[in-house]
Formats: structure tokens, C-alpha cells, sequence
């Protein structure tokens, strides 16, 4: 508990204590805590069996969080909130990380975050690569299509179930940041034709008119038009963009993940963009925590592979949402590792 105690006074404030553990600075008390975030609303009722104790509030099961949350409405949960499985790979001759991300269907930043240290371009023969394959489903309503900007990854929900997919994608750049919200798919092209629209022209005018189907064409063989203008997400003539920041906001895939996609994504879809850079998950009896640079640091990690750390002043107070009553199994030294490291992959933190 004391361990508990000093992370807590490291990372929280005063101000989000109160937000964590209201009725704790009132008292005994007997209430309704009501949860409202992107999958619906979850709701519990419990009386606290101490003032005293700092995890008053999470033991009465009250803290709940929107990924755990079965009672929500509308919110499909998978069997578990991991997907996937981490692996390794070795480098073999004249391979660079860009060629074995592909391989394994990940993003350039994804696999450069998950192993600092080793030359993306050339890497040395026989090196070890960690696979970083193994993802937390993002805090969200399941269903559609979900896109996660800190993590660079589209997840697609089948709508009559089935395993959740995940590919890598590439995303807006700076100053072209991809928006946040929701949206729908409204229209399916195959073969697209690209008109680049003015304000691409403004920046490039020697653009043809249009760029007709074929292998030059930055759209690729299939496109998913978005109810948000001029957004799509499609395929790409440049793979190598592919889990980087380099579009001019809308999401693109490597063209086998796009092949796949395509046929399975009707109109009408929802389509849902987040920015969870933090993300915990449950398999089994056991609490996940999987942390990813911003979209800052994964523009610093592109260039040469470090990246400025960022303080989060809540993520202790995600953590204990997301255990809920078993806060006292929390190993807090390792989640302060994780924040520093921010390597993209799954790691237990219950104890």
C-alpha cells in the first residue's frame, strides 16, 4: 500500500484525486457512480466500508472503466481485450525494419518504438526483432471501424462478430493532422480515380488533373469515402508510408490490408477516431497496460528513434479506474517503466 501511496503523490493531483476518489473525501457514504465515454454509460451502486483507506472508492467496484465496462449498451465486448500475439523475428541479409514491419503487417514507427537501439536500415545480421503484434482493443464502442491515431492502427469489428482485425495505417501530418470524432463510410471504389483536391494543388501545382487508376496512383486499387469531406481511407502506391505521419489527414494501408478490408466494409459503416496513446485491457484475471508515443514523440522516433519524454499526470488515475477494486495488485514501479519506454506493447501490471 505504501508503494501505492508514493506513486500516487508522484503522478496525481490533488484535483484528480477528487475526481478518482470523491466520495473518499466525504466520508462514509452510500452512491451511484455513473461513467459516461465512448462505448455508453456504466452504472454501479455500493457503500464504502472505509474513510480511511485511500482505495475506499475502488474497492467498492465503483471506478469503472469504459473498456471493462459489460453493462454498457451498445458495447460488444470481445471474450478479452487483447488480440493478437508478440513475437520476434531475425534480421536476415539485407533486410531492414521497414521490409520485416511489412512482412508482419506493422507500421514503421510501431516497430522502430518497439526496438530502440536497432538501426531501422541496417540492422546488423542475426539481430533480434521484437514483433510488436500483440494489441489492447482501444476504449470504444465495438463495432465499425475504430482508428487509433497513438497507436497508428485501423481495428475493423465484424458485424456479425467473429475476430476483430487490425492493420497498420499511415496518418496525417503535422499541420495535416487527421481530425478526432465520428463518421460514417459513405461510398466504395475500386479502381478509384485521385483529383487532388485545392489544397493540395496549392502546395504541389504541378500536379496533373487527376491521377487515372494504375500503379502511380497515391489512392491504390480500393477506396472507403468517408461522410467527412474529402477524407478517405484507402489504399497507397507508397507502402513505405505506411505507420508513419506523412498524409494530408486521411488513413492509408498497405495495399494487401486494403485488398482485404475492402469487400468486408459495407455503407454505412460507423467509423470512429481516437488519439489513446494509453490504452489497459483485461485477459483473463490479469490487467494489461500498453503505452505509445504521441504523435510528437512518433514524429522525433521517425528521425533517429528517441523521443522527448512527456509527462501524463493521470495515468495513475487510469490505472486505478481500470482495476477497479484490485488496486492493491498494481505494480507501479513497472507501469512508471512503461510510460518511460513507451515501446507499443502489451504488458501485465497486476501482481
Amino acid at each position: 500500500m505504501e508503494a501505492v501511496r508514493l506513486f500516487l503523490a508522484k503522478h496525481v493531483s490533488w484535483a484528480q484525486a477528487r475526481v478518482v476518489f470523491p466520495v473518499w473525501y466525504g466520508g462514509l457514504s452510500t452512491g451511484r457512480f455513473r461513467w459516461t465515454g465512448a462505448g455508453g454509460v456504466a452504472e454501479t451502486e455500493g457503500r464504502l466500508a472505509s474513510a480511511n483507506s485511500w482505495f475506499g472508492m475502488a474497492a467498492t467496484g465503483l471506478i469503472v472503466s469504459g473498456m471493462l465496462a459489460a453493462t454498457s449498451p451498445g458495447l460488444a465486448l470481445a471474450e478479452s481485450d487483447l488480440i493478437g500475439r508478440a513475437g520476434v523475428d531475425i534480421v536476415g541479409p539485407g533486410e531492414t525494419l521497414l521490409g520485416i514491419a511489412r512482412r508482419h503487417d506493422l507500421g514503421f514507427v510501431e516497430i522502430r518504438a518497439a526496438n530502440p537501439g536497432l538501426d531501422p536500415w541496417i540492422p546488423a545480421l542475426g539481430s533480434r526483432v521484437v514483433l510488436p503484434t500483440a494489441h489492447l482493443l482501444p476504449a470504444a464502442r465495438r463495432e465499425g471501424i475504430v482508428i487509433n491515431l497513438a497507436d497508428q492502427r485501423l481495428y475493423f469489428f465484424p458485424p456479425r462478430g467473429g475476430p476483430v482485425m487490425s492493420f497498420p495505417i499511415g496518418i496525417g501530418k503535422k499541420r495535416w493532422e487527421t481530425p478526432l470524432g465520428q463518421t460514417r463510410v459513405v461510398g466504395k471504389r475500386e479502381n478509384p480515380t485521385w483529383v487532388p483536391p485545392p489544397s493540395i494543388r496549392a502546395e504541389r501545382p504541378d500536379l496533373p488533373a487527376a491521377f487515372p487508376p494504375g500503379p502511380n496512383n497515391p489512392l491504390g486499387a480500393f477506396a472507403l469515402d468517408l461522410a467527412w469531406d474529402r477524407f478517405v481511407i484507402h489504399g497507397t502506391n507508397r507502402p513505405e508510408g505506411v505507420g508513419r505521419r506523412v498524409s494530408h489527414g486521411c488513413i492509408r494501408l498497405y495495399p494487401e490490408d486494403i485488398a482485404r478490408l475492402f469487400p468486408l466494409v459495407k455503407r454505412g459503416t460507423p467509423v470512429t477516431f481516437l488519439d489513446q496513446a494509453i490504452k489497459f485491457g483485461w485477459l483473463e484475471d490479469e490487467l494489461y497496460m500498453e503505452a505509445h508515443p504521441s504523435q510528437a514523440q512518433a514524429d522525433e522516433i521517425e528521425v533517429d528513434g528517441r523521443f522527448t519524454p512527456e509527462h501524463v499526470p493521470d495515468v495513475a488515475w487510469r490505472a486505478v479506474r481500470a482495476v477497479g477494486d484490485r488496486a492493491d495488485r498494481l505494480d507501479w514501479p513497472l507501469i512508471d517503466r512503461i510510460m518511460a519506454e513507451r515501446r507499443g506493447i502489451p504488458v501485465r501490471i497486476t501482481r
